[in-house]
């Protein structure tokens, strides 16, 4: 796993980045000032001020495009974590739905919520409070009720319906 503080794409480190080159611009704007008020008699500054002018516009145009691609970044983001929570809501949705068809119990529901995040018989008796042998007798009623015989097929039931190849009658009606 990866720090997301060192992250380069992280957006406290291109915010940091864009407040260096807003000194660095500040520093050789200040210089190009001071250089034009107050020229040194004994130096030639002609085609140097020219380019650190240069340089220090398109600095500040950097800054700018950055920026404006900061935002562009922090709005996409938000877009991607909303997307992210509605395909999350439906498929609880969906799940939930399909345990309903399957007229599970509470209990059942519990077991088989615990049964989809991937935890084995021990650690779904740990989490409920219950013993082993309880909760593998609620595990095949909810394979007789759903018609699958084991983990694998139930799974597979789940992620058909999901992926709309199979349709369960509690569902309401796509448009």
């Amino acid at each position: 796993m990866t720090n997301r503080r060192s992250d380069p794409a992280h957006p406290t480190v291109l915010v940091a980045l864009i407040v260096v080159q807003s000194i660095c611009a500040a520093i050789f704007f200040g210089d190009i000032v001071a250089d034009l008020m107050f020229p040194d008699p004994q130096e030639t500054e002609g085609q140097h001020a020219y380019l650190e002018a240069i340089a220090t516009f398109g600095l500040i145009a950097a800054i700018v495009i950055e920026g404006r691609i900061l935002m562009w970044l922090l709005r996409r983001k938000a877009h991607l974590e909303t997307s992210l929570r509605n395909a999350q809501g439906a498929i609880e949705e969906v799940i939930d739905a399909e345990f309903s068809s399957w007229k599970l119990t509470p209990a059942e529901q519990d077991v088989a919520t615990f049964l989809v995040k991937g935890l084995s018989t021990g650690e779904i008796a740990q989490m409920r409070g219950s013993a082993e042998g309880t909760v593998k007798a609620q595990l095949n009623a909810i394979y007789r009720k759903s018609g699958s015989s084991n983990r694998a097929e139930l799974m597979s039931l789940l992620i058909d319906t999901l992926m709309g190849q199979r349709v369960s009658p509690d569902l309401p009606d796509q448009p």
